[in-house]
C-alpha cells in the first residue's frame, strides 16, 4: 500500500463558530506537495488536522504510515538536553550502560536495532549544519533557528513515512535555509509543506492551492504554478469581457423588445376601439396577442438572466485576493536629523556593536547575520526591552518595535479589544475603520486573537502598533515576512516604500530587503560591521 494522506468530508470550525472547512475531500500521495493559499485560508489548520493536533468536527483523516510534523512555531523546554529533544536520550543512555559493562536485558530492549543511533544522529546534525552542537547541551543554549533544525533532525531520525512542514524557513538564516532545502530535495516519502519561501517551493513536485475551502491541483513547482495561474487568469478575463458584451447585448435586445411590445399594445388597442368585428372575436385576438407578447418578453428576460449568470460565473473565476492595506501614519523625518545613537554597546548574550553607529533621517538599515548572532537582542535593547551589559542606545524620536514572536497580543481578547489597549483614546469607530484596512472587517474584528493564523496575527499586531500614539518615526521590524503570504509581502513592501521615517529591518529574506530600498547593510557576527549587498548574495 502506497503511503498517502486521505481527508474525507472534512469539516472544522473554531470555538467562536468561524468555519474553516466544510466537507473537504483531498488526498496527498508520494512526492513533495507545496500547500499554498492566502493567510487565513486554513493551511496550518489542515496540517494540524492531518497530524492529529486538532480533531475535525466531521469527516475523517486517514494516514497510511507514520506522521512527522514540524509546526510553524517550534517550542522546546529550554532545560531539555539536545539528545532529549531529539528523542534519543533513552537509547543513548542504554548504549552507554552496555558499553560500561551493564548487560541488563532492559538495556538491550531499549536499544533494539538502534546500535548506530549516535553515529546517525551526528551525521544528521552535520547535514543540517548543527555538527557543532553537542548532544549534552541544553536547548536554552541554542538559537531559535537552531531549534527549528533540531526539531527537523528529530523527525528525520524517526524516519516517518509522511512529513508535514509548516513554514519551516521562518526563523532560519541564509545558511540554515540552504541546509533545509537540501533535506527537502532528498526526502523520499510523502511531504506536504506550507511556505511562502519561493526557493523552497521550487523544490516541490506539485502545488495544492487552498482557496475558499477547496483545493485545486497544479503539476510542477511554484514557477509552473504561477505560469498556469497566469494563463487561467488571462482566459478568465477574456471570458468576463465576452460575458459583459453578451450581457450588454441582451439588455439592449430586452429594451428594444419592450419598445416593440409597447407599439404593438397601442396598435392593438386602437384596432380594438375602431374595429366593427364582434367584441368576443376581438377579445380573443387581444388575449392571443397578450400571450404572444408575454412569451416574447419572458424569452428576452430569460436570455438576460442567463447572460447575467454567465457574467457572474466569469467574474468569480477572476482572483481578487484581499491584501493587507497598511495605512502608515505620516512620519517624515528630515534628512539631517539624528534618529538613533548607539555607543559602545555590549549585549546581554555577548555580541558587541563596537564603537557604535548613528541613524540619520529616513535611512533604511538591513540587519543581517546568522541565527543566534544577537539581531533580536539588539533590536530589543534599542526598544528598551533589555538592558545592555554596557554602553547605550538612545532613540531621539518615537519608535515602534514589531517583534518576531508577535507576542504582544492578548489571546483572550478580540482583535478590536487588543488594538484598543494600544489606543485607549481612540473611538470604537476609528479602531474598526483602521482594522478594515487590515482586512478585519465586521465580525472578523471580533475574532479572538488566539484563533488567528500567523498572517492574521501579524496584521493585527501591526494594526495595534500603527494605531498607537504617538506615530513612529523609527520603525523596527524583526523578520516581518515570516508569516505573510506572497500577496501580503507585496503589499507590505508597497506600504514601506511610502513610509517616510527611519527603518531597521532584521531579516533573512533577501528579496524582501532588496525590494524596500535598503540604504545600509549591517552584519552582526560577534561585532557589528557594515557590509554590502554583493557580500550577502544580492547582485551588484
Amino acid at each position: 500500500m502506497h503511503t498517502s494522506i486521505t481527508c474525507t468530508s472534512l469539516s472544522f470550525a473554531w470555538s467562536d463558530g468561524t468555519s474553516v472547512f466544510e466537507g473537504l475531500d483531498v488526498s496527498f500521495g508520494p512526492g513533495r506537495t507545496g500547500l499554498v493559499g492566502v493567510n487565513g485560508s486554513g493551511k496550518s489548520t489542515l496540517l494540524k488536522l492531518i497530524a492529529g493536533e486538532l480533531t475535525p468536527a466531521d469527516g475523517a483523516v486517514l494516514v497510511a504510515g507514520e506522521v512527522g510534523y514540524l509546526p510553524q512555531n517550534v517550542t522546546f523546554d529550554t532545560a531539555l538536553r539536545v539528545d532529549e529533544a531529539l528523542g534519543i536520550a533513552d537509547v543513548r543512555a542504554a548504549l552507554h550502560a552496555i558499553e560500561a559493562g551493564d548487560v541488563a536485558e532492559e538495556h538491550f530492549e531499549t536499544v533494539g536495532d538502534d546500535w548506530d543511533i549516535e553515529e546517525r544522529t551526528l551525521a544528521t546534525l552535520g547535514e543540517l549544519g548543527l555538527g557543532h552542537i553537542a548532544l549534552d547541551r541544553t536547548i536554552g543554549e541554542v538559537s531559535g533557528g537552531e531549534s527549528v533544525l533540531l526539531r527537523l533532525a528529530a523527525l528525520l531520525l524517526r524516519r516517518p513515512d509522511v512529513l508535514l512542514l509548516d513554514e519551516p524557513t521562518n526563523n532560519l538564516d541564509l545558511y540554515a535555509r540552504k541546509r533545509l532545502y537540501a533535506a527537502v530535495a532528498a526526502w523520499p516519502g510523502v511531504m506536504v509543506v506550507v511556505s511562502h519561501d519561493r526557493e523552497l517551493l521550487e523544490l516541490v513536485d506539485q502545488i495544492a492551492d487552498l482557496r475558499s475551502g477547496e483545493i485545486t491541483w497544479y503539476g510542477g513547482n511554484f514557477s509552473a504554478y504561477e505560469q498556469a495561474l497566469a494563463t487561467e487568469q488571462e482566459a478568465a478575463e477574456r471570458m468576463v469581457r465576452v460575458a459583459e458584451a453578451d450581457f450588454r447585448k441582451q439588455k439592449r435586445e430586452l429594451a428594444d423588445a419592450q419598445v416593440v411590445l409597447a407599439r404593438r399594445k397601442r396598435y392593438g388597442q386602437k384596432m380594438f376601439d375602431n374595429t366593427r368585428e364582434p367584441r368576443a372575436v376581438m377579445r380573443m385576438r387581444k388575449r392571443t396577442a397578450q400571450e404572444s407578447a408575454g412569451k416574447y418578453r419572458i424569452m428576452h428576460e430569460e436570455k438576460l438572466a442567463e447572460a447575467r449568470e454567465r457574467l457572474d460565473e466569469a467574474v468569480e473565476a477572476i482572483r481578487e485576493d484581499d491584501e493587507i492595506r497598511v495605512d502608515l501614519p505620516y512620519t517624515a523625518v528630515p534628512a539631517g536629523r539624528t534618529v538613533l545613537t548607539v555607543r559602545d554597546l555590549e549585549l546581554v548574550h555577548g555580541a558587541r556593536v563596537g564603537s557604535g553607529f548613528d541613524l540619520h533621517g529616513p535611512e533604511r538599515i538591513a540587519l543581517i547575520g546568522r541565527n543566534g548572532a544577537g539581531k533580536t537582542t539588539l533590536l530589543r535593547t534599542i526598544a528598551g526591552e533589555l538592558e545592555p551589559v554596557s554602553g547605550e542606545a538612545t532613540a531621539h524620536v518615537p519608535l515602534r518595535f514589531l517583534p518576531q514572536r508577535l507576542d504582544i497580543l492578548d489571546g483572550g481578547l478580540t482583535v478590536a479589544e487588543n488594538v484598543a489597549r494600544f489606543a485607549p483614546g481612540a473611538t470604537n469607530n476609528r479602531i474598526r475603520a483602521r482594522l478594515a484596512r487590515f482586512l478585519f472587517r465586521g465580525a472578523r474584528a471580533d475574532q479572538q486573537a488566539a484563533t488567528l493564523s500567523g498572517g492574521e496575527r501579524f496584521r493585527a499586531t501591526l494594526a495595534a502598533l500603527m494605531l498607537a500614539e504617538p506615530a513612529p518615526q523609527l520603525l523596527m521590524l524583526d523578520e516581518p515576512t515570516n508569516n505573510l503570504d506572497m500577496a501580503s509581502v507585496r503589499q507590505l513592501t508597497t506600504a514601506l516604500e511610502s513610509y517616510e521615517g527611519a527603518l531597521i529591518v532584521a531579516s533573512h529574506d533577501l528579496p524582501f530587503l532588496e525590494s524596500i530600498g535598503i540604504t545600509r547593510w549591517l552584519l552582526l557576527d560577534g561585532e557589528l560591521t557594515e557590509t554590502t549587498p554583493e557580500a550577502v548574495g544580492l547582485p551588484a
